[in-house]
């Protein structure tokens, strides 16, 4: 490392509230310690958990500073490592989970919460797998979704029901998705059916699910557990919205069991989308300067799949979204 490049920077806040609070911070270039390592990050996915952390909404269950950064998924390379570790060395390229920091142009984390990344995985996929596949690849085990059943996931074109869907068709079952017309031909292209929300949307379920649903994964509440209540789903294989956010905020601070479960899974997730057996779609790129309008675009929830900041763009002279792209053809 250069001995002129002692300082960085990191995405903070100092009070709650939108995203007129996120601010670029000049910090000092963290070091590895013992079993650490240092990551120059390239790429970082965000989380609607982020913006409600951000917002105050959990901050009984969330402690946070003053100077509070943020972010839990990345990927990046290594410049530095801290005794002791063995498993990865300098310019090794890697993705990872981090406690509240991978907004940033560097971060220090644990060695044991990374993986490497496969040659063929773009480091935009690879840096916005961790937290929504993580609560894809739990939902989808806490409902025990197999060979043979029909799996209802709603909002299945956000960044966690897309890859739910794939998962749980992997698995054999028969996947039916709910989510805006607009939305549709993106699920098919993923062998899903698509239902539209709305009124009636019981109805439309039961005529593509003939023999009946086995298990319904909510990602947008509000009428989730009624609906699956009125599909005659035991109660046993419906997953709420609320219990998503208890996952996703144990996922953020781990516990040391927690915290190797999730580098297991994500080594598992990053394996199925090299092999693109997952596929998960990047619906906005967007130059790190722009964090506040990333947020702002995640937070209209229109995105499909997710959205990532990326540390070093080939340039910052405009931004398309690719439900722009999509919906200019409607």
């Amino acid at each position: 490392m250069s001995r002129t490049a002692m300082t960085t920077k990191s995405v903070q806040f100092s009070e709650f509230g939108g995203v007129e609070v996120l601010e670029f911070v000049e910090v000092r270039m963290p070091e590895p310690g013992p079993g650490e390592v240092l990551v120059e990050v390239l790429a970082a996915g965000i989380n609607h958990i982020e913006a409600y952390i951000r917002q105050g909404r959990f901050a009984d269950e969330i402690a946070t500073s003053k100077n509070q950064t943020q972010g839990s998924d990345f990927a990046g390379i290594v410049v530095a490592v801290g005794n002791g570790v063995t498993q990865f060395k300098r310019n090794s390229e890697v993705l990872g989970h981090a406690r509240m920091s991978s907004h940033a142009y560097h971060i220090v984390v644990k060695a044991t919460s990374l993986v490497m990344k496969p040659k063929q995985l773009p480091w935009e996929v690879a840096g916005a797998l961790f937290l929504a596949g993580l609560a894809a690849h739990d939902l989808v085990e806490q409902v025990h979704v197999g060979e043979g059943d029909t799996v209802v996931v709603s909002a299945a074109a956000g960044g966690v029901g897309s890859i739910e869907i794939q998962l749980a068709k992997l698995r054999g079952a028969t996947v039916i998705g709910t989510c805006g017309e607009r939305n549709f031909d993106y699920l098919r292209q993923l062998g899903i059916k698509p239902v539209v929300y709305g009124d009636g949307i019981v109805e439309r379920i039961e005529k593509l699910a003939p023999n009946g649903v086995d298990a319904y994964l909510d990602n947008f509440g509000q009428d989730g557990e009624g609906i699956a209540k009125e599909l005659g789903v035991d109660p046993s294989r419906y997953t709420s919205s609320e219990q998503r956010k208890d996952l996703e905020l144990k996922a953020i601070c781990p516990d040391a069991d927690g915290e190797a479960h999730n580098t297991e899974v994500l080594g598992k997730l990053a394996t199925l989308a090299a092999d693109r057996r997952v596929s998960v779609l990047i619906s906005g790129y967007y130059p790190f300067g722009f964090v506040r309008d990333a947020f702002d675009d995640l937070e209209k929830r229109h995105a499909r799949g997710k959205i990532v900041l990326g540390m070093k763009p080939a340039h910052s002279l405009g931004i398309m979204k690719a439900r722009d792209v999509s919906d200019a053809r409607d």
